[in-house]
């Protein structure tokens, strides 16, 4: 065959049948071994080599995945893995996964089956949170792109003018919660806005935005000559899964005139179960909404998403007219709008069929049980480590993050507790600060993650805490 096709395909399809039987036995038996391991020396060395000069056979690339790539994974699939938000993936994700490399597919417009699944994925996405089913959106990498996407469009729903004059001199300013995500502030840096014009605003008791700090500081910033276009709501903060007072930001962003933009990266998921939906009340008032299916929607990595009320002021932000991505009214190049009219990818690949077969196999039902069984596995933890006086709980517990340390022990014995842990292979929770101390963070977003695992987890934390404690 011409090309980079074998010439006999036969030897390449035993081996691909050979690696799908390897990657179910692995699923299979998800759990049975470490969460991570460190990779050792030589592992890392065998990738500082030169760009190669001769071809190596498939089988001994695939020898050198089982050896050198696959033990020393990120580890988010195992039930231990509990430290990042970060979905585990599903069989039939992976299958969606070697579907969608089959065909290649260029998702950044024109008239294809592919961007119908998106636009599918997109409609289930808005009628999830209770948004209008035309709202306009598009896959992307995740929320940190999804969040820029949605303060870009903000701004620049401002004045159109933006697009070509910039920003310079307008003092536009923008208010989150003080807990909210990073990559809210450097939105703002990157949108050309400066971080500076981000105010971040206290939290109350329960850790959401406090609605009447709000409130004053628009009122401040006003006065001092500012012009307040966006309030940046969360859902499920990062820190301690707090979901800000909706509603109330809703009510204010209205009365102010501003674009109301809502981080649901993985919080927004909790609308589907009907549990917890109501905590998240509020959210179907959004302008706009980032969220990722591969967090709480166990969708492979990567597979974020930006949603859009007014379809007009998304377009308005990202569209191009160029000779080159001219539209027609049939053939290949129709279709219109395009997905890269709705976001600054123009070569995008095919995310949207993992989510679509994601969402199609288990079904809104069962994703939502799945969401309320790791809030129950939460409050496991939770009320473990309020029964034991070694520990204490450091935040209250909303939906599916616990924050816990144990008793008199300092930032530097908590910060060497949980790289232990992590060596020892039985979890991997991490550590964030509450108040100004370091404590742990298990955040349970893993479908596979149990009673028994957390279990486990303080059983093997009471064991190497011991050493500390002599």
């Amino acid at each position: 065959m011409s090309g980079l096709d074998p010439e006999d395909f036969a030897p390449l399809r035993a081996l691909a049948h050979r690696m799908l039987d390897d990657v179910f036995d692995r699923a299979e038996h998800m759990g049975e071994g470490p969460v991570w391991q460190p990779m050792p020396e030589n592992a890392r060395e065998a990738f500082r080599l030169g760009l190669p000069q001769q071809g190596a056979t498939a089988e001994t690339l695939y020898g050198q995945f089982l050896q050198q790539i696959r033990p020393y994974s990120n580890g988010n699939p195992h039930p231990g893995f509990m430290g990042w938000v970060q979905g585990a993936g599903t069989p039939i994700g992976i299958l969606a996964e070697l579907l969608a490399a089959s065909l290649n597919d260029n998702c950044g417009g024109r008239d294809h089956a592919a961007i119908e699944v998106e636009r599918q994925v997109i409609r289930w996405a808005a009628e999830m949170v209770g948004m209008p089913l035309e709202s306009s959106g598009c896959l992307v990498t995740g929320s940190s792109l999804a969040n820029f996407i949605g303060i870009i469009t903000a701004s620049r729903a401002v004045d159109p003018a933006m697009r070509e004059q910039g920003v310079s001199g307008r003092k536009l300013v923008g208010y989150a919660a003080e807990t909210a995500h990073g990559c809210v502030s450097r939105a703002f840096d990157l949108a050309g806005l400066g971080s500076e014009a981000l105010r971040l605003i206290p939290v109350d008791e329960l850790y959401r935005m406090d609605d009447l700090a709000l409130a004053a500081r628009i009122r401040e910033d006003r006065a001092a000559g500012y012009h307040p276009f966006i309030i940046v709501g969360t859902a499920g903060s990062v820190d301690c899964g707090a979901v800000d007072p909706l509603e109330a930001l809703a009510d204010i962003a209205q009365a102010e005139k501003c674009w109301f933009h809502v981080d649901g990266a993985f919080g927004a998921f909790a609308r589907l179960s009907p549990e917890h939906a109501i905590m998240l009340d509020g959210i179907e008032r959004a302008d706009s909404l980032a969220l990722d299916f591969h967090k709480w929607g166990q969708v492979p990595y990567d597979a974020g998403c930006v949603l859009v009320r007014d379809r007009a002021a998304h377009a308005q932000a990202f569209a191009q007219s160029l000779s080159y991505l001219t539209r027609a009214d049939r053939g290949l190049a129709g279709n219109a709008p395009w997905p890269c009219d709705f976001g600054p990818d123009l070569s995008r690949g095919f995310r949207a069929l993992k989510v679509w077969m994601t969402l199609a196999h288990y079904g809104a039902p069962r994703m939502g049980e799945m969401v309320a069984e790791c809030c129950d596995v939460a409050r496991h933890l939770a009320e473990c480590i309020e029964s034991d006086d070694r520990y204490l709980l450091m935040a209250p517990v909303a939906l599916n993050v616990v924050c816990f340390t144990l008793v008199d022990f300092d930032d530097e014995a908590i910060d060497e507790l949980v790289k232990d842990l992590h060596e020892s292979g039985v979890a991997a929770p991490s550590t964030t600060r509450i108040e100004g101390q370091l404590v742990i963070r298990a955040a349970i977003v893993n479908h596979r993650t149990t009673r028994a695992t957390i279990d486990a987890m303080l059983a093997q934390i009471g064991e190497l805490a011991e050493k500390y404690t002599r």
